[in-house]
């Protein structure tokens, strides 16, 4: 496979260069196991419609085709369960959750490793905080009757943001 390089040009980086060294959507740790693709994600409605606005050109167009964004605004409309369940980019870094070649968090991480970029420490670092959602999922579950997709929509919607299918819970 021949590497190819991604040079990043947005609000939140300028000339930020990494390498896909993996094809699309192969090669995960085997201890990561998203159940949800980005494009797939994009497509449910999740960070109120405002997280990818300003970055298309990195990621396949066709992600872009049924994503549901707002890039004037956050609106937990746009969400899939409707709700808001996203702290401000701001809580993020505050709380030392935010690595230098990923300004955007989490879901930014995800897209790139999804595309094929590999950041050993990174990835790790990530899908240890991936496998920690597993406490919320474990909270509906027990709270919710099987199939209750309308219990608990604020957990399900953060859920659904870590790429977990919170509606086959």
């Amino acid at each position: 496979m021949k590497l190819k390089t991604v040079v990043v040009n947005d609000k939140m980086q300028k000339n930020y260069r990494y390498q896909l060294v993996e094809p699309v959507g192969w090669n995960f740790t085997p201890d990561f196991k998203p159940e949800i693709t980005p494009k797939q994600m994009l497509a449910m409605g999740i960070f109120g419609g405002k997280y990818m606005t300003d970055c298309q050109k990195e990621f396949p167009a066709d992600w872009f085709k049924k994503a549901k964004l707002c890039p004037e605004q956050h609106d937990p409309k746009l969400n899939y369960f409707g709700v808001n369940a996203s702290k401000p980019l701001s809580y993020w870094r505050k709380k030392g959750w935010i690595y230098p070649d990923d300004p955007r968090g989490w879901f930014q991480w995800y897209c790139r490793y999804y595309m094929g970029r590999r950041l050993p420490r990174e990835d790790q670092r990530q899908i240890k905080r991936w496998k920690a959602m597993a406490r919320h999922i474990a909270q509906v579950k027990k709270n919710c009757p099987p199939g209750g997709i309308t219990c608990r929509p604020k957990q399900r919607q953060a859920i659904l943001h870590w790429a977990y299918d919170s509606r086959k819970i």
